[in-house]
């Protein structure tokens, strides 16, 4: 069974284009920290176009979660910027990016407005 931050980004790479993400360039690395392991989510961003990979390597953003909570992003259950003013979530680099990929991240399933009739014409 694939975890939705898997379905997530495999999605985003079938995509290949994301429209909300027009005005959106650089690179954005997702650190999901569990104990001593590192799962890296690279996410390259130019103009819409998405490339998707799980590289660790330098990027214009970094994001650190945990596993479990990127997984509650990832299915829309919590929301990122929500995380990181909790303190739940850290960014390094430029956090514009976050502030511009948040918005392709699933809304909550409870929740009614655009974002949620959107993810429902994705599925």
């Amino acid at each position: 069974m694939v975890d939705a931050t898997t379905r997530f980004f495999e999605d985003l790479d079938r995509r290949g284009y994301e429209p909300l993400l027009a005005k959106a360039s650089g690179t954005l690395r997702i650190d999901l920290h569990e104990g001593a392991q590192t799962r890296h989510w690279l996410l390259a961003i130019d103009h819409g176009r998405l490339e998707v990979s799980q590289e660790d390597r330098e990027a214009d953003t970094v994001i650190g979660a945990s596993p479990a909570l990127f997984e509650e992003i990832a299915s829309g259950r919590d929301h990122g910027l929500a995380a990181l003013l909790r303190g739940d979530m850290t960014v390094a680099g430029d956090a514009r990016l976050v502030v511009q990929v948040e918005r392709i991240f699933p809304g909550s399933p409870d929740a009614r407005g655009p974002r949620r009739r959107f993810t429902q014409e994705v599925h």
